[in-house]
């Protein structure tokens, strides 16, 4: 095997492909990087048994072939080489030679036959939505996902993708998130899946500000997302998701509307002397045109004012401090409508503009009287 291509193009390849190298694992090989270079160009692939990701990388390829490159060593020489063209010959006892400028380096690469095939998700229609809206559903709602593997469903997020929308929905158990997408054109498809975690982030870390498409298609048990040049491939989360529509109220009798930034901000200060190990609550008092937040830990007291249109009729409810900032933060947009209903029933934080579309729910922490 014999390429050349630009030095810069390679480290992009290897650093987005590596995210899916295993870290360690009992098939050696896939603690490497698979390199086959062919007809289309340099393909460099990372593969965990749970995600694999692909890199096209544009290159001249001499001479086709394909082997394992050692993706920590063979990643940190091609970064530390001089600007312009990189060379790399691998031979038939699989000797890679690396030359760049007046640097060169010879190290060792493996046999890919052990290497495992990734999924094939099969000839399903897949689906376009720009890519800076997908980076906002998943950015808006994956911190929202459960922790607790007791119920492995909701440690990913749901799509649920109709003619002309696609909307992302994230539980924990104390908390719901959701941000639904208007398409431009009609999707052609009606469909619901839910996708881990850990191969989302590394979706939105692939993801550009851009209005350039991305583009998913759904198999029988893996995802496929093409972004660019990059392809990512996970399996897919089984089991009864909650039905969310039933547990987000609707036509709640109390509705304000407040600016994220200084809700944001009075919030976070309150959150200050609220320590992890105790999580004490945030006492929440919705008043006429003022919400006083205030909380009493061991470390002392904090109270803060906030103001906001309309009249909380003295409603006082307590809430996980750092629940609140962390649905504000997604909130896009200057102004939210926080609508309640009473001390027992969650917060849901809507859209004050009609062109967005979202719902963040947080649920009610007991407190005490005085």
């Amino acid at each position: 095997m014999r390429f050349t291509c630009e030095k810069d193009q390679l480290v992009t390849g290897l650093n987005i492909a590596s995210r899916a190298v295993a870290q360690k694992s009992s098939l050696t090989v896939l603690e490497g990087i698979l390199c086959r270079a062919g007809r289309e160009g340099l393909e460099l692939t990372g593969y965990n048994m749970e995600t694999g990701i692909t890199y096209l990388v544009e290159a001249d390829i001499a001479d086709p072939g394909v082997c394992i490159l050692p993706a920590r060593l063979f990643g940190d020489i091609i970064r530390r080489l001089p600007e312009g063209t990189v060379t790399v010959v691998v031979d038939e006892s699989y000797k890679i030679s690396i030359r760049a400028g007046y640097a060169s380096f010879t190290i060792s690469a493996e046999d890919a036959q052990d290497y495992p095939e990734l999924p094939d998700i099969g000839s399903g229609r897949s689906v376009g939505i720009p890519q800076d809206q997908l980076k906002a559903l998943i950015g808006g709602t994956i911190f929202a996902v459960s922790e607790n593997q007791g119920r492995p469903i909701h440690t990913g997020v749901k799509f649920e993708v109709t003619a002309d929308t696609i909307s992302a929905i994230a539980v924990d158990g104390f908390r719901l998130a959701r941000r639904t997408y208007h398409t431009a054109a009609p999707t052609g498809r009606n469909m619901d899946f839910v996708v881990p975690a850990a191969g989302l982030k590394e979706v939105e870390k692939i993801l550009s500000d851009v209005e350039e498409e991305a583009f998913f298609t759904l198999g029988p048990k893996h995802i496929l997302f093409q972004i660019g040049r990059a392809t990512l491939i996970c399996r897919l989360l089984e089991g009864e998701f909650l039905d969310w529509r039933r547990v987000v109220p609707t036509d709640c009798p109390i509705k304000l509307c407040a600016h994220v930034a200084d809700l944001s901000a009075s919030i976070e200060r309150v959150g200050l002397i609220v320590s992890e190990k105790y999580k004490s609550p945030v006492r929440c008092v919705f008043s006429d045109q003022v919400l006083l937040l205030k909380t009493n830990t061991t470390i002392g007291a904090a109270e803060d004012r906030c103001a906001i249109a309309g009249d909380g009729k003295e409603l006082e409810i307590g809430f996980n401090v750092r629940y609140l900032a962390d649905a504000l933060r997604a909130v896009p947009g200057e102004e939210v409508i926080l609508e309640l209903t009473n001390s027992l029933s969650p917060i849901v934080f809507t859209p004050a503009q009609e062109k967005q579309d979202f719902a963040y729910m947080v649920l009610p922490v007991r407190i005490r009287n005085g």
